[in-house]
């Protein structure tokens, strides 16, 4: 079989892949990476915050995997085994990075094509209401770096990388119940950071220009997304959990 036929046997059957992989196929490797590359990423650049050490990472990540992969378990998901890969290698590099070092947070965030980790969709919006866009990610990714990493990590599984309870529970090794009352008060402490920057901004408008107030409104709009949509963090939605 080819190299392209396989590669489409494998996007329909999970196990085929497996079985090549345990055999130490290159080509099942290499797909492996080119699938999972961009959510790997994402997911852990919004534990870490910082892209150098996200790409650090997720090269630690699959690197495990290729040591592991025969001890995988068939009837597993390879995606949420890769999943608790990487939030375990996310809270090492926090942990070992606590204890050598002292770094701010990058806010130079640019996630890799794939799963987006904060992005408001672009409708052909002006500079200032681009820049203003910017702003509101930036700020979001920031206080999402201020929840705890138990709560943090659910909220990404959740919300950025759309994984089910289910599959968030298998990552995170603990019960439905357990990952529901981590998203839960992950998105409170995320709603608690971020509402002060829509406050400040409704009651400090400063007289903006025609164009600016464009940008408060696209920057409030952002908010509301970010809140609502990306990170559910409405009352409503920890109403819905």
């Amino acid at each position: 079989m080819s190299d392209w036929a396989s590669a489409l046997s494998w996007g329909r059957d999970e196990s085929e892949l497996v079985t090549e992989l345990q055999a130490g196929s290159e080509t099942a490797f290499d797909w492996l990476v080119t699938h999972y590359h961009g959510p790997v990423f994402n997911l852990i650049l919004g534990m870490l915050g910082d892209v150098s050490d996200a790409a650090d990472g997720t090269q630690e990540v699959f690197l495990k995997a290729f040591r592991g992969i025969r001890s995988f378990r068939h009837g597993s998901s390879l995606k949420t085994w890769l999943y608790r890969i990487a939030v375990r290698e996310a809270l090492n590099h926090k942990r070992w990075f606590k204890r050598h070092l002292q770094k701010n947070v990058s806010i130079n965030i640019e996630p890799q094509e794939g799963h987006a980790a904060i992005e408001v969709p672009d409708s052909g919006a002006s500079p200032f209401e681009q820049l203003a866009s910017r702003e509101i990610q930036v700020a979001v990714q920031n206080a999402l770096q201020q929840v705890p990493d138990v709560f943090r990590s659910a909220v990404i599984l959740r919300d950025l990388e759309g994984l089910s309870y289910e599959e968030v529970a298998e990552v995170l090794e603990c019960s439905i119940g357990t990952v529901k009352s981590r998203i839960l008060r992950g998105r409170r402490v995320l709603r608690e950071l971020l509402e002060p920057l829509l406050g400040e901004r409704e009651a400090h408008p400063a007289a903006p220009t025609p164009e600016f107030s464009g940008a408060f409104s696209a920057a409030r709009v952002a908010t509301v997304s970010s809140h609502c949509t990306l990170l559910r963090v409405s009352s409503a939605g920890e109403e819905n959990l």
